[in-house]
């Protein structure tokens, strides 16, 4: 298998380096890769590649050929001094920057910043790292489990290709990752002598500008598309490259002063996962709210008529796509209610627009699970993560009716100035890698939309992770009273707990029961994410008791403690299960990382939000009558009805990223038809 894997990162090692990757007379001043919309047999074939690829997932192993090579290098840079050191990678970077990156010239790469980051970090690179980062900068996904330092790993093919001169955009999840990563990761990088910025939400025009402008850029994926979309406005492509270019020379405030990136020349895409599949159902939208008077009557005036309604019989809730249909008895009543209102309620298709999505405001939106009120504000709040998405707003006036529905301060309606997806987005690196623990399920989305492989990389360590067999509960009170009697009885072994929890309302309402069970704990969600790293910091201390949201299931590392480690180490309560596997199995890796001990279990119900989707019938009929609540539906029944279930959901949500795609590709199409940017 190692030579396999040699020769597919050879192959596209060859592919990405064929070709100069920096900003450049032939790639201009702003470089990416052109948009090649897919057609419908390019999906059909990369679907059924994609497939095969599932099937023969490939496993890296340690017999690498690159890892010799790396070892023959680090060897001699071990016994250099400071200043030789330092002399070796300026003459390395000038090598790199004239000729392109030979496989040697890389591999001396590899180990230099193996030696610095021993120097500096006081952290060896393992050879696990090492090949991850090999994979990397070839140009594929590297699936490394939770805990084995893919923080450290990026700095390897990140500080080899700026070295080289390639911009590089090191993605993750959340200012915090970035503040903390970039932080961390600096002296390798200074050491060096490459400049390294980091790119977060409160940062100026400014300030985004000057951290572009280093060679290692950390930033979220949001930050960055917006900056990017802010640039498309600033180009206005119509015009063409060479005119912008040619500003220069006449003008003395030219448009390319004014943006922010430097080019899409390589991206490593932190929780790739999450980045590349789990955000793309959403299109990255930028609008200009116009500063006219809200007509606050009409907002308030579809709440009201919402509230008319009869569910059933005058209208249906698709609770899976966020949508409600009227029924011709609904739509009779609503043009009797709209009769007296006049203004926009006279148009059919206006009127059912504004009460269709007043009814999802009441019905399919929740306070404390898909938003809370901060400051008079709506924050939404990212499910996938479990962290607010402060400048984010819902469309089509649904944000308005939520802001009535909470009595804020109701905002203007935006009008959209540029908008991309994801899929878009991230196709137009032109060369584009990640790392991520959990990408197995997802191999055939990757390669179809994006063309990238996935290789899972070997443990450094043997993993002591233990599985419980948890149980399923009938009701959610049942499932909340298991969950504190089995935190009380880890708490008398002296283990820290952690449990993780789908919504913030949850975590809130296990916080009430824990407090009046007397047991001492800490919540980490959307509220309390100021304190995110003194909680975490706390978390791993011996009979510490933490409930969080997604929040603590991606880039958090649990530490520890001596009396912790030897009671057992960190065990994971997963109260409910998520849409995709993916994120239970993030949250689950929170325990038992790099050989440390630790445990999980699933202590759910079939009142979650997940097993809505099987009839009251159907469960009577495989578990029983409600008799016997207090009893946990032992066995395989209850996990297979849910996996089955969260597998359906899967399934819905991948269709939905690929209709997003097609629509997108279909959109751009007009705009550029009618010479608009995006």
């Amino acid at each position: 298998m190692g030579r396999e894997i040699w020769q597919i990162s050879n192959a596209r090692y060859k592919s990405m380096f064929s070709s100069a990757l920096r900003p450049g007379v032939a790639l201009g001043s702003y470089p990416q890769r052109p948009e090649t919309p897919l057609g419908a047999l390019d999906c059909a074939v990369a679907a059924i590649s994609g497939q095969r690829r599932q099937l023969m997932r490939r496993r890296a192993d340690l017999n690498c050929k690159i890892l010799p090579l790396i070892h023959k290098e680090a060897e001699q840079l071990r016994r250099l001094s400071d200043q030789a050191l330092k002399a070796e990678i300026s003459l390395l970077r000038r090598r790199l920057s004239a000729t392109g990156n030979h496989r040697k010239d890389a591999a001396r790469g590899f180990a230099m910043v193996q030696e610095v980051a021993s120097r500096t970090l006081g952290m060896r690179h393992f050879d696990v790292q090492l090949l991850g980062g090999w994979l990397i900068y070839s140009g594929v996904v590297a699936e490394m489990e939770a805990g084995e330092g893919k923080t450290l790993t990026a700095t390897l093919p990140a500080g080899v290709s700026a070295l080289a001169g390639v911009p590089v955009h090191i993605v993750t999840l959340n200012d915090y990752l970035v503040t903390r990563d970039a932080q961390w990761m600096a002296p390798v990088y200074d050491y060096m002598g490459l400049t390294v910025g980091s790119v977060t939400a409160a940062m100026s025009t400014t300030e985004r500008q000057a951290a572009y402008a280093c060679d290692i850029v950390y930033c979220t994926n949001k930050q960055l598309v917006f900056d990017y979309l802010r640039d498309r406005l600033v180009t206005d492509t119509s015009h063409g490259r060479l005119r912008m270019e040619l500003e220069g020379l006449h003008t003395e405030q030219p448009r390319s002063q004014r943006l922010m990136l430097r080019g899409l020349c390589y991206a490593i895409v932190d929780e790739a996962d999450s980045v590349l599949v789990d955000e793309a159902r959403t299109p990255l939208i930028i609008s200009r709210r116009d500063q006219g008077e809200v007509n606050q009557d009409m907002y308030q005036q579809a709440l009201w008529v919402a509230e008319q309604f009869t569910p059933e019989r005058e209208f249906t809730i698709d609770a899976a796509h966020r949508d409600v249909t009227f029924t011709d008895a609904g739509k009779s009543r609503l043009r009797a209610l709209a009769a007296s209102l006049g203004g926009p309620w006279s148009s059919t298709r206006r009127r059912e627009e504004l009460a269709g999505q007043a009814l999802c405001a009441l019905h399919l939106y929740e306070r404390d699970i898909h938003y809370l009120v901060r400051d008079g504000r709506i924050e939404i709040i990212d499910e996938n993560t479990g962290r607010t998405m402060v400048d984010r707003s819902w469309q089509r006036n649904l944000h308005q009716l939520i802001e009535a529905k909470e009595a804020c301060d109701i905002t203007s309606t935006p009008r959209t100035l540029a908008r991309i997806s994801y899929q878009r987005f991230f196709r137009r690196y032109l060369k584009l890698a990640g790392m991520t623990g959990t990408a197995r399920e997802v191999v055939n989305e990757l390669w179809a939309v994006y063309g990238l492989d996935v290789v899972e990389v070997p443990t450094h360590r043997r993993s002591q992770r233990r599985a419980m067999p948890g149980a399923v509960y009938r009701t959610l009170d049942d499932k909340w009273d298991a969950v504190v009697a089995r935190v009380c009885e880890l708490r008398t072994e002296q283990r820290p707990v952690l449990v993780g929890t789908r919504t913030l309302g949850a975590s809130e309402v296990l916080g009430e029961r824990l407090r009046a069970a007397g047991i001492p704990h800490q919540i980490l969600n959307a509220r309390q994410d100021r304190q995110e790293a003194q909680v975490i910091a706390q978390a791993g201390q011996a009979g510490c008791v933490t409930v969080a949201t997604n929040m603590a299931g991606r880039g958090t590392d649990i530490k520890l403690s001596p009396a912790a480690a030897k009671a057992g180490g960190l065990h994971v309560i997963v109260t409910e299960f998520h849409e995709a596997r993916r994120i239970d199995r993030q949250l689950t890796g929170r325990s038992g990382r790099q050989g440390d001990p630790g445990s999980h279990e699933y202590l759910v119900s079939l009142q979650d939000e997940l097993a809505q989707g099987c009839s009251k019938h159907w469960l009577d009929r495989l578990f029983g009558p409600a008799r016997s609540r207090a009893k946990p539906v032992m066995g395989t029944a209850g996990r297979l009805l849910l996996g089955h279930l969260q597998r359906k959901l899967e399934r819905r949500n991948s269709r939905l990223r690929k209709r997003l795609l097609r629509a997108d590709e279909q959109l751009n199409e007009l705009l550029a038809f009618g010479g608009t940017a995006e």
